[in-house]
């Protein structure tokens, strides 16, 4: 796997990878950005959060959920001091359906952060994570909340 970060200007600047794609990257204003693009430590949550939710809705499909939405929110905690590494994370898996088994949602979240999510199996080692979920009927309102602890 191949990534390249390209300099444009100021503190802006475009990441791509071997697949093609591209995103922009860049500060704000007072790191000398003009606010353009996602920060690089955007990119990580977005990533955390890319790679359990295609692992948990691949799973909800081969199990036969009927999911009409589904979101994952990834909330991560940073000192105010330099680095600003993460020191904890919150993952909330948001899934809306017709009568979505709790127990098929929890084994997919399961699947994912103990054997399928990359993202997930790394930083992991570095920062402790909160899986929680919320299951909403299509038609009507929240159905279940619970958490998945390994």
């Amino acid at each position: 796997m191949d990534a390249k970060v390209s300099w444009n200007q100021a503190m802006s600047f475009t990441g791509s990878a071997g697949t093609g794609f591209s995103v922009p990257l860049d500060a704000d204003a007072g790191a000398g950005g003009v606010d353009s693009g996602f920060r690089p430590l955007e990119l990580m949550l977005v990533s955390l959060g890319g790679c359990t939710a295609m692992d948990v809705i691949s799973i909800l499909r081969k199990k036969q959920q009927v999911v009409t939405g589904f979101d994952v929110h990834v909330q991560a905690s940073q000192p105010d001091s330099h680095p600003h590494v993460f020191t904890k994370a919150r993952i909330t898996y948001l899934v809306t359906g017709r009568s979505v088994d709790e127990a098929a949602l929890v084994r997919a979240i399961a699947l994912s952060a103990q054997k399928y999510c990359p993202a997930q199996a790394m930083l992991s080692q570095v920062f402790p994570m909160e899986l929680v979920y919320e299951i909403y009927e299509t038609d009507g309102g929240l159905v279940k909340k619970g958490e998945w602890l390994p």
